[in-house]
């Protein structure tokens, strides 16, 4: 006989999405448990994803610092050498860290954790299938919130190993430096990864289907950042696609197509980074009616986050939008607002993204393309790293700042920031579209002396040269 426990809310993954909405729910008062197939909290984020491959990417960066930069600043290191095992295990501190964290961070707001695969046999209950030896438990609850996150796609033909023939996560897990490292995939996840392993010896060459990288990019950034990559040492093959791979013992044989050209090519390894699908396998969802698009597999929700099954509610990577943490964390808090009977919302126009890249890429709001789209009358202000005194105090003027403004209320439509430091940068650029802001206002704010956030007050100096002050 099954375990019975009556809940306000059961959260299923503890994600950003889940744990996130779990404290929000604990804070509203609502009796809340969350349930995590895994050990350890944090969901792909923390244990596979976002987490793990900035701390590669720090690591790495400082590598190839102390290998090429550190001698300009006067700085002798003598022989630089790589100790990849002591990385690895540094990273795995810090996730091991961050996700103990998580795990107090529940206990304390008295979330219930339970460790197993959940699914949902009908409305109001959830399964809990444990590990081998420990009781199945059914909870009752008022209302149930789907937040599982999402796995790699695997294409035909591209079946993963966990070898040669690999995803992000087993891309953070090598032993050794790949001499040659092939990216099918030219996103943000693969540019990221790519950029780990060049700088610390790989050969990297990235794949990529469409005519440019990072797709969804603004037309201008993706073309700086294809050029500063290629510098860099990317061998970049767009407009290419993977017809064959076939892995062995010594390495991968991929075959390409471009133009009706084939060519084959060999890599130590391969990392498949085509996107993500989300996780809803398993849970029950087809006999219970919850409606999917058919074409992508996300679930679909109204304003509030419910499903068409009233009282089942889906956030994060299971529902429409960008596949981001932070998407995904402020979906959950609006979800259980809602689910409290409080308003909960999220302004889409207002999620910035980034790839941590060097140098890093943040946006957020519209690019220009998608300005011209809409037909809607624009100016553009932009300022370069290269005039900002901080950057070049740091030896870092790769990059750009690009406002975009609408044309007759000046209010800010997108920007855009390719260069040092732009994940920080970005944040007052969301603040600034979130409340209204017009490049005036931006213009006008004292932003101190040197930084790089002078670039993005250059920038929007720099639209007020546009047609909007003519008559």
């Amino acid at each position: 006989m099954a375990d019975k426990q009556d809940y306000d809310l059961v959260i299923i993954g503890s994600g950003p999405g889940g744990y996130v909405a779990a404290v929000r729910a604990a804070q509203l008062g609502l009796r809340t448990a969350c349930v995590e197939k895994a050990p350890r909290l944090g969901g792909v984020c923390l244990n596979e994803g976002c987490i793990p491959s900035k701390a590669l990417l720090d690591s790495s960066e400082y590598y190839h610092l102390a290998l090429t930069h550190l001698a300009d600043h006067g700085v002798k290191t003598g022989k630089v050498g790589l100790d990849l095992k002591t990385m690895m295990a540094r990273k795995d501190k810090v996730v091991e860290d961050l996700t103990t964290n998580v795990r107090k961070l529940l206990e304390s707001h008295k979330v219930t954790l339970l460790e197993g695969t959940a699914s949902v046999p009908e409305p109001g209950q959830v399964t809990v299938a444990a590990a081998k030896g420990k009781k199945k438990q059914t909870l009752t609850t008022r209302h149930i919130l789907l937040a599982t996150g999402s796995a790699p796609v695997e294409p035909p033909g591209l079946d993963f190993d966990g070898d040669r023939i690999v995803n992000s996560t087993d891309a953070l897990r090598f032993e050794a430096v790949p001499k040659h490292l092939g990216i099918v995939g030219g996103g943000y996840i693969g540019l990221e990864l790519g950029s780990v392993w060049l700088r610390l010896g790989a050969k990297v060459t990235v794949i990529e289907m469409l005519p440019k990288i990072g797709t969804g990019l603004d037309g201008q950034v993706a073309r700086t950042l294809d050029r500063i990559l290629r510098k860099q040492g990317f061998d970049m093959r767009l407009g290419t696609r993977v017809m064959e791979a076939k892995a062995s013992a010594k390495g991968v044989s991929v075959t390409v197509e471009k133009d009706e050209q084939r060519e084959s090519l060999t890599f130590d390894r391969l990392l498949v980074s085509v996107g993500r699908r989300p996780l809803t396998r398993n849970l029950g969802l087809e006999a219970l009616g919850v409606k999917t698009d058919t074409k992508s597999g996300h679930i679909l929700v109204d304003e509030g986050y419910q499903t068409s099954v009233a009282g089942i509610y889906a956030i994060g990577d299971l529902v429409p939008g960008p596949m981001l943490a932070h998407k995904a964390s402020a979906e959950g808090i609006a979800a259980v607002e809602s689910i409290a009977g409080r308003h909960g919302e999220v302004n889409y126009d207002a999620i910035p993204s980034v790839i941590y890249t060097w140098p890093e890429v943040a946006s957020v709001g519209l690019t220009e393309d998608q300005v011209k789209a809409r037909e809607i009358p624009y100016c553009v202000g932009s300022y370069p790293f290269t005039g900002a005194g901080r950057a070049r105090c740091m030896g870092e003027t790769d990059g750009f700042v690009k406002l975009i403004a609408h044309g007759k209320t000046d209010r800010i439509l997108g920007v855009h920031i390719i260069g040092p430091r732009a994940a920080d940068m970005i944040a007052e650029c969301v603040l600034a579209l979130e409340f209204g802001a017009s490049s005036e206002d931006i213009a006008r704010t004292v932003h101190g002396h040197p930084t790089f956030a002078e670039a993005l007050q250059e920038a929007a100096m720099a639209v007020r040269k546009c047609s909007i002050y003519a008559s």
